[in-house]
């Protein structure tokens, strides 16, 4: 059967059959998670979206995926977020898969990336480092080549998913003699390999998502290189860029502002002047980040490359995140203590839960601070 050439379909019809799809299959009792699902919880969804053929729109139809032009998978990624479609273990077909297709060589694309598809493998990223975070190019775990292997030792540091992840992508140092950028290079890894050890972190929810990774002489096969020896730091770049804009969607803080809303209503709280300023200015910063956001969808969707001022969007998206979560925990008074829901007349709200989520919104993807500077420098053109 040929695969539907979906960018012949109009934006309007595509975007209603996205939607149907997601209100007549997607579980009720998944939508708008408090915190990211594990494998275990979203399989069941992530074989619906396979036999679909819809678990990779961004790939192209020879891998599998649905061939999505950046207009279309921006619709496909906007219905997710309206619908509350939870986020699966996805790295191996957000992250990885893109990179593989445009960097890895026929052998590796074959053996990885049909697997990836079909769910059987299930992808971490090995970026994070305890002292090399938003300052990714002074990473430290080393990788050393012993004939057709790398010997890679070290640690990485909230590595999302690592728990039911059966393989990483990571950044090594191959060259400790070079620039930081110049001297790292993109391994593969299989998790079940000697000398890998786990453990999880438990954050403010008490949900273990994020976890360290301790690698002790960790052996990987040469071949599982992807691109050139010292050249992984021009593929991380590429990733980086696609998380900036992901991160940068105005989704989390609409949603936010409706939660808002509904306590607005039922405290009363639109008869305090002062708590309306703040109220009313929160929903043009919401407006404002909306707009930011259009500005460089469009740019993907006339298939531009989104530059260094993609910065933006991921600290005007993330501090105004923060700043809704704080002004809803205070506008709702003793219930904000509250784990899980709380009842505001008719509406259920949960109030803790993103509030704890915004706190390390401005810090993960690269902090608010390194984007600030990366703004200086390559947008603003200021000294360092």
């Amino acid at each position: 059967m040929q695969a539907q050439d979906w960018d012949k379909m109009d934006d309007e019809a595509f975007r209603l059959e996205v939607r149907g799809f997601f209100q007549k299959e997607y579980p009720e009792r998944l939508r708008f998670p408090a915190y990211h699902l594990r494998w275990a919880d979203t399989k069941d969804w992530y074989k619906k979206l396979v036999d679909k053929g819809w678990a990779a729109p961004g790939w192209p139809k020879e891998w599998g995926g649905m061939g999505l032009s950046p207009s279309k998978l921006l619709i496909f990624i906007e219905e997710q977020e309206r619908h509350g479609v939870a986020r699966t273990p996805d790295m191996g077909i957000i992250l990885l898969g893109p990179l593989l297709i445009k960097f890895a060589t026929e052998e590796q694309k074959k053996q990885f990336l049909p697997p990836s598809l079909r769910g059987e493998y299930i992808w971490c990223q090995g970026y994070s480092e305890p002292n090399a975070g938003s300052d990714l190019a002074g990473l430290k775990v080393e990788a050393v080549l012993d004939r057709d292997e790398y010997v890679i030792n070290g640690s990485k540091t909230w590595t999302s998913y690592a728990m039911d992840a059966t393989h990483m992508f990571i950044l090594a140092r191959t060259d400790k003699k070079a620039k930081k950028q110049e001297g790292i290079s993109f391994l593969l890894v299989d998790m079940k390999t000697p000398g890998i050890t786990i453990r999880p972190i438990r954050n403010l929810l008490g949900v273990e998502v994020f976890a360290e990774v301790f690698l002790d002489n960790v052996r990987t096969p040469a071949k599982w290189l992807v691109g050139k020896p010292n050249q992984g730091w021009t593929m991380a770049k590429a990733l980086l860029g696609f998380e900036r804009i992901s991160i940068g969607s105005p989704k989390l803080a609409q949603t936010g502002l409706k939660r808002l809303d509904a306590i607005v209503r039922s405290q009363g709280l639109a008869q305090d002047p002062a708590f309306m300023d703040r109220y009313t200015q929160l929903r043009l910063d919401v407006a404002d980040l909306a707009s930011t956001y259009s500005r460089f969808a469009d740019l993907l969707k006339r298939g531009e490359t989104l530059g260094p001022d993609v910065s933006i969007l991921k600290i005007v998206a993330t501090e105004t995140f923060q700043r809704l979560t704080e002004l809803t925990l205070e506008a709702a008074g003793d219930a904000g203590a509250i784990g899980g829901k709380a009842r505001f007349r008719k509406d259920s709200v949960d109030i803790l839960s993103p509030f704890y989520n915004a706190r390390p919104a401005t810090i993960y993807g690269g902090s608010n601070e390194i984007q600030r500077n990366i703004l200086a420098k390559n947008v603003l053109d200021l000294p360092s």
